[in-house]
């Protein structure tokens, strides 16, 4: 939502006095929205549910009393939380009957929309790789670790949020920390190498290079697709290098006259961005590590491009 958005919304009691409070209202609103926005989408996965979800927070701060918020981040971060953990419980439904597998939604991230991305710690945590093991857990085991890991919120402050014990939100931490089970992130390459191994990728499959993506592939690689039934696309995951050449090679000769494939940051690490005259067809994040690509992820359903498709619009840069 942006900020002229936000002051449509304020309500006006027909007075100057009235417009210039919901202006200052808007304005300090607008000021919290990129934080707001990458909460609710590290809870989600979804942008266009994390744009609904930071609406629905405007509506509820427009409308309460200023005076009684002594601390309007935490406030907002609380109201934010409790609303996505209310759109968790339909959506885990959703994602249960969704056609082939499911991938979070591709945000570009040079342009800070989900907020200042300067450590590996803070890239990680908005990772494709990660936003699809965040799966694995309960909604209150998702907001619990993500408070706790992207926003560096205390134990006493999750209780707050959550109206949980703090020594519940201790164990439901230690949970969902277990349940993760990332030990892949200890050998994740610095961003120099990351850099180097998705554009040898890229330049090898431009060049149907098929010894050289052997070279970039792990022997147990894995290609999910994310088609959701709007598009062409694997509806199961290929597993190993020998079958993920071969679908590269079918790919390949699929592949539309006037597509082009660029380099671009997405959820805070390089991937490829697939566009035809401008419009989004694929975006590809890799899982990286050791020197090898252990893992691909590709978003082609057009819903869940969406987002991306509006930001590059607006002039985000890609990289």
């Amino acid at each position: 939502m942006t900020s002229e958005t936000a002051q449509h919304l304020a309500p006006d009691d027909g007075g100057d006095g009235g417009t210039a409070a919901a202006d200052a209202s808007a304005a300090e609103f607008t000021a919290h929205r990129p934080r707001m926005f990458g909460l609710a989408y590290r809870m989600l996965g979804s942008a266009e549910e994390a744009e609904d979800t930071v609406q629905d927070a405007y509506l509820r701060w427009s409308g309460a009393d200023r005076a009684a918020i002594a601390h309007p981040a935490a406030w907002l971060a609380a109201v934010v939380t409790r609303l996505s953990l209310n759109r968790l419980s339909s959506a885990r439904a959703k994602r249960e009957e969704y056609a082939g597998p499911w991938l979070p939604e591709p945000v570009f991230t040079r342009d800070g929309a989900l907020g200042p991305l300067e450590s590996a710690e803070r890239r990680d945590a908005v990772s494709t790789a990660l936003l699809v093991l965040l799966e694995r857990l309960t909604p209150t085991e998702r907001a619990v670790y993500v408070l706790r890991e992207a926003f560096a919120y205390n134990h006493r402050e999750i209780a707050g949020v959550l109206e949980l014990g703090e020594a519940n939100c201790r164990q439901v931490y230690g949970r969902a920390v277990r349940r993760l089970e990332r030990p892949e992130a200890r050998f994740a390459p610095a961003e120099e190498e990351r850099h180097r191994l998705v554009e040898s990728f890229v330049g090898a499959a431009r060049e149907g290079d098929l010894a050289g993506l052997e070279r970039l592939l792990a022997e147990d690689v894995v290609w999910w697709s994310d088609g959701g039934g709007k598009v062409s696309a694997a509806r199961r995951p290929v597993v190993g290098r020998d079958a993920v050449l071969r679908f590269l090679a079918g790919v390949a000769r699929r592949a539309e006259e006037g597509t082009e494939a660029v380099l671009a940051e997405v959820n805070g690490a390089p991937a490829l961005v697939s566009h035809q005259e401008g419009t989004l067809l694929a975006v590809t994040t890799f899982d990286l590590r050791e020197g090898v690509i252990g893992g691909v992820r590709v978003v082609m359903n057009p819903d869940k491009l969406a987002f991306a498709q509006r930001q590059l619009a607006a002039g985000s840069p890609l990289i």
